[in-house]
């Protein structure tokens, strides 16, 4: 494939997902600047665009034949999911209901915010990490694994991060780390 403006990887709706990819993990990584309240509530609202976002991508195809290398170790998803944790503290858990395992037993199972999140933020690290390196078969090949992933897996943990979100935040009383 040319490396020219006119490739897939350089388009409008790709744009936009990185830019939006690239918010998430920053905000992520600065957790620790804001209040647990500020905290849920951009959350909402960047994990909302960020689904929006995912669902434009363009289908691509991979073109190399070996797999896109990992960036993200288990200690920094293990940082983030931390961080996230000790941020939400009591709210970090929140019923499933939206998952095969549901299914299967007809019981709802208790679900982590902070393992979804810090799992969006594997993946879009590791995208945006391929996609940086400038080469247009590698970043094809990080966008065809990130929309695959998506689609199968963190874009359904992205919804039920958001409506637990929501209710965290429209369902009663949260008290910051310091209190109000």
């Amino acid at each position: 494939m040319s490396d020219n403006g006119n490739h897939i990887v350089f388009s409008k709706n790709v744009i936009e997902f990185v830019t939006v990819a690239k918010e998430y993990c920053t905000f992520l990584d600065n957790i620790d600047r804001i209040k647990r309240t500020a905290f849920i509530d951009k959350s909402r609202k960047i994990l909302s665009l960020l689904y929006l976002k995912a669902a434009l991508l363009p289908a691509n195809n991979p073109v190399l034949d070996e797999g896109n290398e990992k960036f993200v170790t288990e200690a920094e998803w293990d940082l983030v999911h931390t961080k996230v944790l000790r941020k939400l503290g009591q709210y970090d858990q929140y019923t499933e209901v939206f998952d095969p395992r549901m299914q299967e037993d007809g019981e709802p199972f208790q679900a982590s915010l902070s393992e979804n999140l810090a799992d969006i933020y594997q993946n879009l690290m590791d995208f945006l990490l391929l996609y940086r390196i400038g080469n247009t078969d590698i970043m094809n090949d990080a966008l065809w694994e990130c929309r695959l992933n998506f689609e199968q897996y963190w874009g359904q943990g992205l919804v039920n991060a958001l409506g637990a979100l929501n209710r965290v935040l429209y369902g009663g009383d949260i008290a910051d780390e310091n209190g109000r």
